[in-house]
This record gives C-alpha cells, sequence and structure tokens, in this order.
C-alpha cells in the first residue's frame, strides 16, 4: 500500500514542477540507464575513474540529479565519472535550451517599418513579401520575410476600393444579367437540369426552364424566348460549362449581347 501512495505523491509532485526541471529528469534518467546497462561483450574496457572530489568541482547539481543518485549506491564510487558527465550534459543541454529560446523570441517591428509595410501594400496591390522584403532589404531594414508576410495580413483595407467597386455595380447593373444550371434529382434515380437566367438590377428571375437533356441548341432557344423584342441585356455571364457549345456564344452575338465567361474554378 505504501508503495501506491508514494507513487501518486510523486505524479502531484511533478505536475508543479518547472519545464527546466522535467528536462534535466528525463536527461539524468536517460544517462543512468545508460551506464547502469550491463556490457554485453566478453571484452572489459577500462573506464577511467574520477575522484571523488571530482564533484566538488562542478558544483552543487540539480536535486533531481541528487535524488537520482539514490538510484545504485553500491555503485556510487565506481561511476562517479559517468554521474559528473551526466551533470554536465544535463546542464549543457539546459544552457542550450535557454540560448535556443533566445534565439527565437522574435523582436517586435518597429512602428516606422510597420506603416511603411502598409504603405508598399496600399500603393503597390500587386507585390508580396518576397518583392516587399527586396526592397526593405535595400533601404536597410533588416526584417524577415515571415515577418513582412504576417503583417501584410493586418494591413488595413483601403475603402475606396470599396467604393469604386460598389459604385461600378451601381451603375452597371441594370445591363448585367447571368445564366447557370442546377441538378434536382428524381424518384426514378434521374436528374433534371434546371436552367435560369436572373437580372442584377433587381435579382429577378428572368427565365427558368427545365429538361432532361441540357444541348446547346436547346440553350439558345432558351436565350431567344428570354430576351425578346430587344429587351437583351448588354452584358450576360456563364461559366466554362461544355453544355454551351459554339452554339450558344453564336445566340448570343445574334442578340448583341456581349458574352462574359467567368474564370475557370471561380468562387463566384
Amino acid at each position: 500500500m505504501f508503495p501506491f501512495f508514494r507513487l501518486w505523491f510523486g505524479l502531484l509532485a511533478r505536475c508543479f514542477r518547472s519545464h527546466h526541471a522535467l528536462l534535466l529528469e528525463n536527461l539524468a534518467l536517460r544517462q543512468q540507464l545508460a551506464v547502469l546497462k550491463p556490457c554485453s561483450t566478453k571484452t572489459k574496457t577500462s573506464q577511467s575513474k574520477t575522484p571523488p572530489d571530482g564533484q566538488a568541482l562542478l558544483g552543487p547539481g540539480p536535486p533531481v540529479l541528487g535524488r537520482l543518485e539514490k538510484v545504485a549506491p553500491g555503485r556510487h564510487s565506481r561511476n562517479c565519472g559517468a554521474l559528473a558527465s551526466c551533470r554536465i550534459s544535463a546542464l549543457s543541454a539546459l544552457l542550450e535550451l535557454d540560448r535556443v529560446k533566445k534565439q527565437v523570441r522574435r523582436k517586435r517591428l518597429s512602428k516606422e517599418i510597420r506603416n511603411l509595410i502598409f504603405r508598399m501594400v496600399a500603393e503597390n496591390p500587386t507585390w508580396g513579401a518576397p518583392r516587399i522584403h527586396g526592397e526593405l532589404l535595400m533601404l536597410d531594414f533588416d526584417v524577415s520575410e515571415r515577418s513582412i508576410s504576417r503583417w501584410m495580413k493586418r494591413a488595413p483595407k483601403d475603402p475606396e476600393l470599396a467604393q469604386r467597386w460598389q459604385a461600378f455595380v451601381r451603375n452597371h447593373r441594370d445591363a448585367i444579367a447571368a445564366m447557370d444550371f442546377f441538378t434536382v434529382p428524381t424518384v426514378t434515380f434521374q436528374l433534371l437540369y434546371c436552367f435560369f437566367i436572373i437580372s442584377h438590377e433587381r435579382r429577378q428571375i428572368l427565365h427558368v426552364n427545365v429538361t432532361r437533356h441540357a444541348t446547346s441548341t436547346w440553350i439558345a432557344q432558351q436565350l431567344r424566348e428570354a430576351f425578346p423584342y430587344e429587351s437583351a441585356p448588354r452584358f450576360l455571364l456563364f461559366d466554362h460549362d461544355q453544355k454551351y457549345g459554339l452554339e450558344v456564344p453564336a445566340a448570343l452575338r445574334s442578340l448583341q449581347i456581349t458574352a462574359v465567361q467567368t474564370p475557370i474554378q471561380s468562387p463566384w
């Protein structure tokens, strides 16, 4: 019963231990296992013996190593050199960890550099992080490309661009329409192709029809029925569906409609 409570008490104590102490304990345990592992070879290698006073030269070690030295008390005098090397390796690993942490810690960019990045992003929308990084290096600013990429995402948006796009849509939405398809499965596991044309001015459905076989000839006929008596819009948007073929662009030209195809795999 006593070993059980001792195990739980040890686990509870490890919860309140710092990360450096746990790292040091893991390194010491690995070194102890390497020292206490029996040699499988037949030849006995000569081990360099360190005097017991050699530990005093190393200074007081961490309390974790002091407890781990009690694992094999009978071999303490024989493994004094191994324990000393364990201390040295553990302390060097701890110092190396602190050095790496100091190097990894990033310095915050000054306000001047941040404003310069924001200005380059606003005045040159096509520039990426590599181009801005090169420009800053030529100005003797030592900034990493990753930091530039991170601050480019925080650049304030230009409200003038949104206003210009809204003004364009407001002035030309009455001359823009769009057509597309969507499919509807039936009870008999067939597909119906629903064709529709929508106006961008009021988002009004101008024409809709359903067919089982959507061909370019059928689509051209739907366009003639949707825009009779010179009521066709100036622009008609549609995607790169193969169903349109060559007859649909020809029908649009006969109706004096400018065909505008969206980019491939465009989300809008």
